[in-house]
């Protein structure tokens, strides 16, 4: 989204800008209205990693419409939800002047990344100085089959660890003198991705491993490590409604 869409939409539907930065983060409030209650649109400008550049069919930075889509990073999550937001606000504004309430936007640029200074830190402020909100929209893509299909109305977090697991060192020629960490920590990997871990209950799936980091210790060529040590995620995951309309 170019730097200027947002303070162009601001003044076109007289949203108070507020630049929120924290470090290398930038994060922006804008409101129209001054009462309650405050309905807040929500979301992120950065975006996962690219990966490998020349894998792409087209510049993954630069916007490319194929087929009737939009391709580049943020296309989906969630460059095009802000643009949603502000076309929204626009219409909205236009046909309701003198609305009831406020409108909201809270944008960060730190929300893929460790999210210590984003929404966080913008809803410090708005504490600080007892602007709250009432109710929020969260615009990450959720639709499946076609727009508006799942509304996930709630998220349980996730469970987050590091796991060392110790064996003991040997010679590969050897093998039956050491212990392999990998080998006693593997079908518990198996495990974890099948869901097995998780406890499924009536409408929520099992938790699941999404996110595994491995790392040997000691490593040699001719030697089995005696320690391996592994980054494990288990997101619990949301709650659901898909619509039957």
């Amino acid at each position: 989204m170019p730097k200027t869409a947002l303070p162009n939409a601001c003044t076109k539907s007289v949203l108070r800008l507020k630049e929120l930065h924290f470090g290398d983060t930038k994060n922006i409030w804008l409101r129209r209205g001054t009462k309650a209650p405050v309905v807040c649109f929500a979301g992120h400008t950065d975006v996962v990693p690219t990966g490998p550049v020349e894998k792409w069919d087209s510049p993954p930075f630069e916007p490319a419409e194929r087929d009737g889509r939009l391709y580049g990073r943020g296309a989906a999550d969630m460059k095009t939800s802000i643009a949603c937001f502000v076309t929204a606000c626009e219409r909205f504004v236009a046909e309701h002047p003198d609305h009831q309430g406020s409108i909201a936007l809270l944008i960060t640029s730190d929300e893929e990344g460790d999210a210590l200074d984003g929404t966080t830190k913008v809803v410090d402020v708005l504490k600080a100085r007892d602007e709250l909100i009432d109710y929020c929209i969260v615009g990450e893509p959720t639709a499946v089959d076609k727009l508006g299909d799942m509304i996930k109305n709630g998220r349980r977090g996730s469970l987050s660890g590091n796991l060392t697991v110790k064996g003991k060192q040997g010679h590969i020629a050897y093998p039956h003198l050491a212990i392999n960490p990998v080998h006693t920590f593997a079908p518990g990997l198996v495990r974890a991705d099948a869901g097995s871990l998780g406890r499924r209950q009536q409408i929520l799936p099992a938790d699941q491993l999404s996110n595994f980091q491995y790392q040997r210790r000691y490593r040699r060529d001719q030697c089995h490590s005696g320690r391996a040590e592994r980054q494990i995620q288990f997101p619990l995951l949301h709650r659901v409604h898909r619509s039957r309309g």
